[in-house]
């Protein structure tokens, strides 16, 4: 195949590393808004160059992964749509909720397949908890942890542009809880707090936060994100349920110590990368778009599931600027 790729910064030289070890690529594009750092990359990697976007699609590519910055993803992925390249784009699929629910209107109304990046849906703990949860293991699931730990935060220039932690960091974990329960959250309460750099509060964001969901079955979740886990990058997911517990990321990189005399677990190494923590599952997310690209499967992630998920970062975030419970049904859907 084909694969075109816009966008060459961290995760983006990351996926066009990952996409040029996968047999199924046979020649890949690259295009990026900073051509000598796209150039770079592809020479790198022996990819060819694309001086930009509407190139790249007019060169006959069989599917279109975007990896830019976010402000770039709604435009790009309105180009792939519109050119009807099958199209991988990362999340958020936009910087607003409006927009979002545009896209995803965009999409339902195109023959045009998007695949969104949750790279967590391919992991394969997080399929396996589903699994668990979906089919009755558990019993009746009462409760639900979630945490996305990372080691240190981003540089100071990407918070202003992230959209707050809720939309940029947990969004992920409201993808997975609605990925393993296959339930929908009702109502958010959601703090945050700042102990760290001041260019957080300068942005008018946290470094630390924590939620309470209650999804439709009146199952509790709690939710709690940092972007100063000194111990190492902490990813993971609890369900407690009638009939047992299950939990993803409590492995031996567990990124905790034991406070308990004698006790050796975890024994490491721990990462300290969400790349690091979920290759194999990005490896796989790359793989699927393929299949999704050559018409072999559906579309496993797609812009309305991104909008759920954007949904609910957005009651957070009303949620903590206004010190209340907010209700879903008051964020805009299609």
């Amino acid at each position: 195949m084909r694969i075109g790729l816009a966008g060459v910064g961290r995760i983006g030289a990351f996926h066009a590393e990952t996409l040029k070890g996968l047999d199924f690529v046979d020649e890949l594009v690259l295009t990026d808004a900073n051509t000598e750092a796209a150039r770079e990359v592809a020479d790198r990697l022996g990819a060819e160059f694309a001086p930009s976007a509407e190139a790249l699609l007019d060169s006959g590519v069989d599917g279109f992964v975007i990896a830019a910055a976010t402000p770039a993803h709604a435009p790009l992925l309105r180009q792939g749509v519109t050119a009807g390249v099958p199209t991988f784009c990362e999340k958020p699929v936009a910087a607003t909720l409006a927009e979002t629910v545009d896209l995803a209107k965009l999409a339902a109304s195109s023959d045009v397949p998007v695949h969104v990046g949750f790279q967590r849906r391919f992991d394969a703990g997080y399929q396996r908890l589903a699994q668990a949860v979906q089919g009755g293991e558990l019993g009746f699931i009462h409760s639900i942890r979630a945490a996305t730990h990372d080691q240190s935060p981003p540089h100071a220039a990407y918070i202003p542009t992230s959209g707050g932690i809720f939309r940029d960091c947990n969004v992920h974990d409201f993808d997975i809880i609605r990925f393993v329960t296959g339930r929908e959250v009702v109502s958010v309460y959601a703090t945050g707090a700042n102990k760290g750099e001041p260019f957080f509060t300068e942005a008018g964001d946290v470094d630390t936060a924590a939620a309470l969901l209650t999804l439709d079955d009146d199952t509790l979740v709690l939710v709690s994100s940092t972007r100063y886990n000194g111990g190492g990058h902490d990813v993971r997911m609890e369900a407690h349920g009638s009939k047992g517990a299950m939990a993803v990321g409590l492995d031996d990189s567990l990124a905790l110590t034991s406070a308990e005399e004698g006790v050796t677990f975890p024994p490491g190494p721990r990462h300290w990368s969400f790349m690091e923590r979920f290759l194999p599952a990005y490896r796989a997310e790359l793989t699927a778009f393929a299949e999704v690209a050559k018409g072999d499967r559906p579309t496993p992630c797609t812009v309305e599931d991104a909008l759920q998920a954007f949904r609910i970062a957005e009651a957070c975030e009303m949620s903590r600027h206004e010190g209340r419970a907010v209700r879903l049904e008051e964020i805009e859907t299609l």
